[in-house]
């Protein structure tokens, strides 16, 4: 445990990149192979289940600390962070372990097998044998908040500089659904063949977002351009007589969209196509809005009325793989064409569509066409450099977002609440209404958009113009009004206001602006008429 901490310590105090590379590549290098393992399995999410309610610990490290449990909540809320605020309210101990990250891990995991009092003993037995770092990377193991400024990028670039393996390869070995009880280091990355499971998908390339015109992209003949659909990016995989699907989040989704299965009857094994999970209906000149697609999403079994009302297909606008063979490294134009050629053949009520390339010849054609995205219920347009080859990660260059402008109404402010970590001490998370007459109707939160310096001039006025409070929400004087930016708006019953927007978030605070001024619930229902 003391080699993670320390590990933990050197990420932690660091905003550098090449300190935090440097520090890992150290610890691969050294650390047990198990531990190597939890390691990377921490930093991409894959952390072992909480067996401790947050209630309890929160008493017993009052218990612990001599302290009532009023004091430890106040401290709580100042903090932001529970594994933070049990390190800081315990005793100091100076105590270090020997047992390694795997040991701990181990240990947390047996106790889904014991009773209330055999987990409090064993918690506060850790708490007095672990120290400083120690002991808060063993609160946030017990929490399961365990989060670190490691992205998977990064995580490979140390593993590469440990390994001596092209930080390419390793990144396709850490996608899928490996886990640290299933598979060791030696068969995960210093295997010689890391594609023998047949579910694996490629990291997904991922496009920048566009600010301003694509006029300063040069030559607009060196471009290809698509619709920028508004549904689940995912990677469709035909590998062995099965198939995958795979979210960009890289979560195994193969469950949740049984009608993909029937690829199999189209393409040869060894295809993985990148492409847009949409709700599309045979015959439909185009896919159903994202809130129909919501329906499917967090649904493990999806039933046959359902499967009627929301049929997906796989809009695929990419070829990774065919037959067998690695396309990434070919040029756009190259996998395109390939695509093409093997859709051509798919009958009409297959699976997968061929997502269109749109055609123009200036930058003022795409401009057009990018007014009327919301009328094929697309977000914008997708621009690609026709010789670019399939990169890793969000890649500056190559590959564009050019997204609609949100839309926006603006709203009260009548709710707010603290945030959490560094700004435990600020009002962040706001609820939002619009005019009903002469009645707020609360209608969406937010909790993104203002500047550090806003946050903290708002916070001020709160703690001057609260009416109530429930629990850590605070009910506010209506005064303020804020421009909200969103995605989509759709119905909701479950809303005092029968509507949810999609992305909320603040885009300026609007001082300019009289409360009397802000909007109504017709407005927002003449919007859910449009863009519902």
């Amino acid at each position: 445990m003391n080699r993670f901490a320390a590990l933990f310590n050197a990420i932690d105090q660091s905003t550098k990149t090449t300190v935090k590379v440097a520090a890992l590549a150290d610890y691969f290098q050294a650390a047990p192979d198990s531990d190597r393992m939890w390691t990377m399995a921490l930093f991409s999410g894959r952390r072992p289940k909480r067996v401790v309610t947050t209630t309890r610990l929160r008493a017993w490290a009052a218990e612990a600390a001599g302290i009532p449990l009023w004091l430890f909540e106040d401290s709580y809320a100042i903090v932001g962070d529970l594994a933070e605020t049990i390190a800081l309210v315990l005793p100091s101990n100076e105590t270090t372990s020997d047992q390694t990250l795997t040991h701990w891990i181990d240990a947390l995991r047996a106790l889904t097998q014991a009773d209330e009092p055999a987990r409090k003993a064993f918690v506060l037995e850790a708490w007095a044998q672990l120290g400083g770092t120690e002991r808060f990377v063993f609160n946030k193991l017990i929490t399961g908040g365990f989060r670190m400024g490691v992205s998977q990028k990064l995580m490979t670039r140390a593993l590469s500089r440990a390994t001596g393996k092209p930080e390419a390869e390793l990144a396709h070995r850490l996608m899928g659904n490996w886990h640290p009880d299933d598979t060791t280091w030696a068969a995960l990355i210093e295997a010689t063949d890391a594609s023998a499971d047949a579910s694996r998908p490629y990291p997904f390339y991922l496009a920048h977002a566009l600010d301003g015109t694509p006029d300063a992209l040069g030559s607009c003949t060196e471009w290809r351009a698509e619709w920028k659909w508004d549904g689940i990016r995912g990677q469709l995989i035909l590998r062995d007589g099965q198939h995958f699907v795979w979210s960009r989040g890289e979560e195994l989704m193969t469950d949740r969209f049984p009608e993909l299965a029937r690829a199999v009857d189209f393409l040869p094994p060894g295809t993985v196509l990148d492409g847009e999970l949409l709700v599309w209906h045979p015959g439909a000149e185009g896919p159903e809005s994202f809130n129909a697609l919501q329906k499917r999403i967090g649904r493990k079994t999806v039933p046959k009325k359902l499967l009627a009302e929301a049929p997906v297909a796989l809009h695929a606008y990419d070829l990774l793989e065919w037959e067998g063979a690695d396309l990434r490294n070919r040029p756009f134009g190259e996998r395109r064409a390939q695509l093409e050629s093997a859709c051509a053949s798919l009958p009409p009520d297959a699976p997968i569509r061929l997502s269109p390339q749109l055609d123009f010849t200036a930058w003022s054609d795409l401009a057009d066409l990018r007014a009327v995205a919301r009328d094929e219920n697309a977000e914008g347009l997708m621009l690609k450099r026709a010789d670019s080859p399939y990169r890793i990660g969000r890649k500056k260059g190559d590959w564009w977002k050019w997204k609609l402008d949100p839309l926006t109404i603006d709203a009260v402010m009548i709710y707010a609440q603290a945030g959490h970590g560094r700004r435990a001490n600020l009002f962040t998370d706001f609820t939002f209404a619009v005019w009903h007459g002469n009645d707020l109707v609360p209608f969406t939160k937010a909790y993104s958009g203002l500047t550090d310096a806003e946050f903290g001039e708002i916070t001020k006025w709160v703690r001057k113009h609260t009416l109530q409070r429930f629990g850590p929400v605070r009910q506010v004087t209506p005064q303020h009004v804020f421009e909200i930016a969103f995605e989509g708006i759709q119905a909701s019953p479950r809303h005092k206001s029968g509507v949810a927007l999609r992305f909320p978030r603040m885009l300026r605070w609007r001082q300019d602006k009289p409360l009397q001024e802000a909007n109504t619930l017709d407005d927002l229902k003449q919007m859910l008429a449009i863009y519902g």
